[in-house]
Formats: structure tokens, C-alpha cells, sequence
């Protein structure tokens, strides 16, 4: 039988009962897409995620003391000795303080840092100037704020040059950060930036809250945080010294958890899938009952077992298909309003839909095979005598 006269007749029997065909179909749309929105939902996720740990910084390792432990500033240039992968190291203080600026107050995170702060972290003073060596090793009283701060305190109003209070201290704002956003929850331009040893001074303290580290290639990443460890163990003769992390290794967990939550999910929408699966298989096997005299008629003029049972998978196949491309449509209109509630940039999966839409052609395949086969099987004599 040719393939455009069997997609005719295909078409026609789905008409005839327009209703059934669309109720058959739905279990397959709601399969498709709830497969495509969660698979892209869950890779744009991921994505948003990823992209805010990479804005930390570029190849970053974090040092922090383990509890009765505290860091120094001394710390940081020790890294740079014991471990040659590591190609800058910093020390920092973050403190949640008050600032001012005439009636207008705020509480901001305060990070007391180096001038190496912009290359190690990957966030640079886009007005104005960033910290310089001679602010730190002079303990100036000099400060770099975030847009967050410009709006908020200084309500909009250039702010190079003006005094800020900061814990009751006077600082000169001599920069503004480049707008930086959201960042793992929290305003990352909600900051100010001081020199470190200004805001040991006025915090009346030695030590330091963490350490930054950076290596050049990421391969080199695990190798340097054991190496790190290493240091410190040997250094204190003690094994817990201090915590030591990785932006890679961040990186990796959250890859791993999202990756796993978006299987899952998939997986049980992709349950709808069977269900629709089934549902055209039942249709089938009544429309071959149906279509009984009609089968017969076929045979009586000489059409042959794969004529019939071609014909049958054919309409499986068209109410897959149709059904699969309504699920896609839904789908990718699904991922957008999920995108909108997340608050990431929606992106459809291009893996997803051709996953998705491959399961549903095979589903109707699948499940459109065994009435196919039954309606092939039927006995010509049988079925011209059927009522």
C-alpha cells in the first residue's frame, strides 16, 4: 500500500471520532510536555546556578579555620610558599556593619581586602579607582561601595569623594564597584570595601576571616586544596587546622544534586508517557474492532498482512506524533513560566524535546504494535461476517 494513500486513511479514521483522538492524544501531550519543562527547567537551573559560582571568581579556593583555629593575613603569603599551582593568595575580613552618609544609613557586608581583591575575584571598580598597596600598608581610611550603597545611602548621588561612615569611622569613597547583581542568594552589590589592616584596626583584631586562593588552570584545582591542607597540618602539627574548598568542587555538588532531582522528575513524567501509551493502545484495539468488516473487505481484495498491520501503526504513529508536537509547544511555554518563577533565563533543551519527542514516537510504535498485529491476524471470512 503506498504511503500517502495509507496516510489519508489513517487521517480520516482519527476524524471520525475527533473527540476520542484528542483525549487519546492527551496523555501523551501532558507526557511530552512535562518531560521537556522539567529537563529544561532543571538544565536552566543548573545553568543560573553554575553561572552565579563562576562570578565569584575564576579557578577560586576558599580557606577558613576549623573551630579554636584563626587565620592571619601572614597565612596568605605562606599558601604562595608551600604551594606552587596556587598563583595569588589573599587575605579578608567580611563584617556586617552600619555605614551613613549625612541622615541616610544602611547595614551593608564590609570586606576588609588587598588590592588583589578585583583579579582574585573577578569584580572591578567601574568608576573611580579599587584599593592600591599603599591604602593597605598605610591603613588609609579609603572605601570602594557597590551600586547597591550609591542608590540606598547616597540616593543616587555621585559618591567619589564623599565621606561614609563606616562604624562610626569617617572613609573617603574613592571608587564605585561594576554592578555585580544577585550572587547565591544575597545583593553582592550591597558592599563596601575597605583596606584590610584599616578594618583590623577598628575591629581591634590580628586575625582574618578567610583566605583567597586562585590557581591558573582548574586541573590543578584538587591537587592544590590537598597541597593546602598539607601546609596547614604541618605547619600547626594538627590535622584540623582548616577548612578548604574549591569553587570547582562547589561546582560539582550542585551539578551532581540538579542533575539527579532533573532524572527524577523526568522519570516521573515521564510515567504520563506509559499511561498515554497505553491509552493508544486501547483505542486501537477497539478501533480494530470497529473496523472489523472493514479489515475483511481489505483482505477479500487482496491486501496482505503488513498492508493491515502498516496501515494500524501508522495511526499510532500519527497520534503520537500529533500529540508529541502539541506536547512541545506546551512544553517550551511550560519552561518560560517556570523560568519567569525561578527568576533564571529560560532555554528550552534541544536534548530534552528530541528525547521527548523520540519516547513518544516509539511509545506509539510500542503500544500501536500488538493491535496491529491483531487486526493484521484476523481471518478474512470471520470478519466479512462480523456484525
Amino acid at each position: 500500500m503506498i504511503l500517502g494513500e495509507s496516510l489519508q486513511i489513517a487521517l480520516r479514521a482519527l476524524a471520525a471520532n475527533r473527540m476520542r483522538t484528542i483525549l487519546t492524544m492527551l496523555g501523551i501531550i501532558i507526557g511530552i510536555a512535562a518531560v521537556i519543562a522539567l529537563v529544561s527547567a532543571g538544565q536552566s537551573a543548573q545553568k543560573t546556578v553554575s553561572d552565579q559560582i563562576d562570578s565569584l571568581g575564576s579557578n577560586l579556593i576558599l580557606v577558613t579555620g576549623r573551630s579554636g583555629f584563626r587565620l592571619e593575613p601572614d597565612d596568605a603569603e605562606y599558601i604562595l610558599e608551600r604551594v606552587k599551582s596556587v598563583t595569588r593568595a589573599m587575605p579578608a575580613i567580611q563584617v556586617s556593619s552600619e555605614v551613613a552618609y549625612q541622615t541616610n544609613s544602611s547595614t551593608v557586608q564590609v570586606h576588609g581586602v588587598t588590592e588583589e581583591f578585583p583579579e582574585i575575584r573577578a569584580h572591578a571598580a567601574e568608576r573611580g579607582r579599587f584599593l592600591i598597596p599603599s591604602d593597605v600598608s598605610g591603613r588609609r581610611r579609603v572605601a570602594v561601595v557597590g551600586r547597591t550603597v550609591v542608590e540606598e545611602v547616597f540616593e543616587g548621588r555621585d559618591p567619589i569623594g564623599e565621606t561614609l561612615t563606616v562604624s562610626g569611622q569617617p572613609f573617603t569613597v574613592v571608587g564605585v564597584m561594576a554592578e555585580k547583581g544577585e550572587s547565591m542568594g544575597t545583593d553582592a552589590d550591597n558592599v563596601v570595601f575597605v583596606p584590610i589592616s584599616t578594618l583590623q584596626r577598628i575591629a581591634g583584631t590580628r586575625y582574618v576571616s578567610l583566605l583567597y586562593a586562585q590557581v591558573d588552570n582548574v586541573d590543578d584545582t584538587d591537587e592544590a586544596v590537598s597541597l593546602i591542607e598539607r601546609a596547614f597540618n604541618s605547619k600547626f602539627r594538627r590535622s584540623d587546622t582548616v577548612n578548604v574548598s574549591s569553587q570547582k568542587q562547589l561546582l560539582d555538588i550542585i551539578s551532581t544534586v540538579t542533575r539527579t532531582f532533573t532524572v527524577l522528575l523526568a522519570s516521573i513524567a515521564g510515567i504520563s508517557l506509559l499511561v498515554g501509551g497505553i491509552g493508544i493502545m486501547n483505542i486501537m484495539l477497539v478501533s480494530v474492532t470497529e473496523r472489523t468488516r472493514e479489515i475483511g473487505l481489505r483482505k477479500a481484495v487482496g491486501a496482505k498482512k503488513k498492508d493491515i498491520m502498516f496501515q494500524f501503526l501508522i495511526e499510532a504513529s500519527i497520534l503520537s506524533g500529533i500529540g508529541g508536537s502539541i506536547g512541545v509547544a506546551l512544553g517550551s511555554a511550560g519552561t518560560g513560566i517556570l523560568a519567569r518563577l525561578g527568576g533564571w533565563t529560560a532555554s528550552t533543551s534541544l536534548s530534552a524535546v528530541l528525547m521527548a519527542v523520540g519516547f513518544s514516537v516509539g511509545v506509539g510504535m510500542f503500544f500501536g504494535l500488538y493491535p496491529a498485529s491483531r487486526a493484521a491476524n484476523l481471518d478474512a471470512i470471520y470478519c466479512l461476517r462480523y456484525e
